[in-house]
């Protein structure tokens, strides 16, 4: 099953997508909830998952696959292929940081370069979706707590993020984390460890890792999280980025307005975003 959000930025309606055809769940459902915490915590996600409509084609934007989730988890340095082209040290356990929801955008919305930063980065990522809420998850119950996996960007204004000497803000700018195309449900997402990532600038490879390349795996992330972290249904995990990265290129390499950035995620989807000035 595939969850998608349609419809204009703010009034975006739940759906699904179905080979190209889109199922408006608010025509079955009337009293359905937007995706996200109300909906995952109401089990609304096997409800839906038994309608058998065959949808409609639609010409209509296509939103992030979540509304609002009270918070965004990304790992970094979690590739053993991205450790060696940054020279950094292996992590000896997670290193997790935020972004903050206005991050959030659609898979093929623009994205509005900020002002404050002018070293601007692609990170293909696998994205994981909270269904239920949970402390001290045992990983050998982690994957019981996973909604579907989405693709994200995980953008970065390398210069703030480097001269800040914490990752929040050059992370959190305003659309620097485009998700979707859906939220695809793990009966369809084949081996999550085994995936390939792309990252392709204006039709040029840019990043092509695989998610068995990941230092820590899911359960583990999972675990380790929600140890003191409670994860909330609608939370989404970001679950690290492979080699290939702009910035640790020779020369570095940086998105500029008109650049067209495409993050694809074998069986998962593909996210396309073009690159604008304010």
């Amino acid at each position: 099953m595939r969850l998608i959000r349609f419809g204009p930025k703010g009034d975006e309606k739940p759906g699904l997508w179905k080979n190209g055809y889109i199922v408006n769940l608010k025509n079955i459902f009337p009293d359905i909830p937007d995706i996200g915490e109300d909906f995952f915590k109401n089990n609304w996600i096997q409800k839906v998952s038994a309608v058998t409509d065959t949808g409609q084609k639609m010409d209509v934007r296509i939103g992030s696959p979540v509304s609002r989730p009270s918070k965004i988890i990304c790992l970094g340095k979690n590739y053993s292929e991205h450790i060696e082209e940054g020279g950094f040290d292996k992590p000896v356990k997670p290193l997790i940081f935020c972004k903050t929801p206005n991050a959030l955008t659609g898979p093929f919305d623009p994205i509005v370069l900020p002002r404050s930063s002018n070293q601007i980065d692609w990170e293909v990522e696998l994205a994981l979706i909270i269904k239920k809420e949970g402390k001290r998850i045992n990983r050998g119950d982690a994957l019981n707590y996973i909604a579907g996996y989405s693709v994200m960007n995980d953008l970065s204004g390398r210069d703030v993020q480097f001269s800040d000497g914490q990752w929040f803000r050059g992370k959190s700018f305003d659309c620097f984390a485009p998700l979707g195309p859906s939220i695809v449900t793990p009966d369809e997402a084949g081996d999550v460890k085994n995936l390939r990532l792309t990252t392709a600038v204006d039709g040029k490879i840019m990043q092509d890792g695989n998610t068995g390349d990941m230092i820590f795996d899911i359960p583990f992330l999972i675990e380790n999280i929600s140890e003191d972290i409670t994860l909330l249904p609608g939370d989404i995990i970001s679950t690290g980025t492979p080699s290939g990265v702009g910035i640790f290129k020779d020369p570095p390499v940086v998105l500029k307005p008109g650049n067209i950035v495409e993050c694809r995620i074998e069986n998962i989807g593909l996210i396309r975003n073009r690159i604008t000035s304010q």
